[in-house]
């Protein structure tokens, strides 16, 4: 079967409207999970033991259960979570983009919450000693003293999450959004171009991770012999 080119470049622009959303649900879902992800470590290495024993709970729920399946709940139980605490007796629509940031951020930071608390458990106990002998709070500690030595301790394990994410946006098809994927399904399955389409995704994909992972190796090399 020969490879049709005129199709890939005929669809290039609404693939690359799908790439677009791709790049938006990762952006998104890195910044959002990355923040929560933090205060949840935070949380997680708390000596209040509600704290701690509630933030370790949604961490081990988040990471125990598909991805996939969180979007499905999101998408179908959310609306109806809302229409019940607003007493509208209906569900109450949400939106595909809303559902997909929303999950994105909520899933990633549980794996970016253990993470974060490996590069705390990094650090020296010293460095918390030093904290308070400096009388900072907590909240100070952690934002210009600790935070950036945690996550520079953990930066290359962060963009390889990073790339994990970027890979799973291609599950969001489920509810029919226009992402990179879905966009080549749906002019696959318009055209009957299904080949072209799915080795253009394929290449897309594979350009855009393996660009990232030599970055990551790059970047480990540096730590590894202290370049800053």
């Amino acid at each position: 079967m020969m490879v049709d080119l005129s199709a890939i470049v005929s669809a290039g622009p609404y693939l690359m409207q799908g790439l677009w959303f791709t790049l938006q649900i990762t952006l998104v879902g890195v910044a959002g999970g990355i923040v929560f992800g933090s205060l949840l470590a935070v949380a997680r290495l708390s000596h209040n033991r509600l704290v701690a024993m509630l933030a370790t709970a949604y961490v081990n729920l988040m990471r125990s259960i598909p991805l996939i399946l969180v979007i499905f709940w999101v998408f179908f139980l959310v609306p109806w979570a809302i229409g019940w605490l607003t007493r509208s007796g209906r569900p109450v629509a949400v939106g595909a983009s809303l559902t997909i940031f929303v999950t994105f951020v909520l899933f990633e930071a549980a794996y970016y919450a253990e993470i974060v608390r490996a590069g705390f458990r990094s650090i020296s106990p010293g460095q918390y000693s030093a904290c308070d002998a400096l009388g900072l709070s907590k909240f100070h500690a952690y934002i210009y003293i600790l935070f950036p030595q945690a996550i520079r301790a953990v930066l290359p394990i962060l963009l390889t999450q990073t790339i994990v994410l970027f890979q799973d946006t291609s599950l969001v098809y489920v509810i029919s959004a226009t992402d990179l994927l879905g966009a080549a399904t749906k002019i696959a399955q318009r055209d009957g171009r299904l080949v072209e389409m799915y080795l253009t995704v394929g290449v897309i994909y594979f350009l855009i991770c393996y660009a990232a992972s030599q970055l990551v190796k790059q970047l480990q090399r540096r730590l590894a012999f202290g370049v800053r």
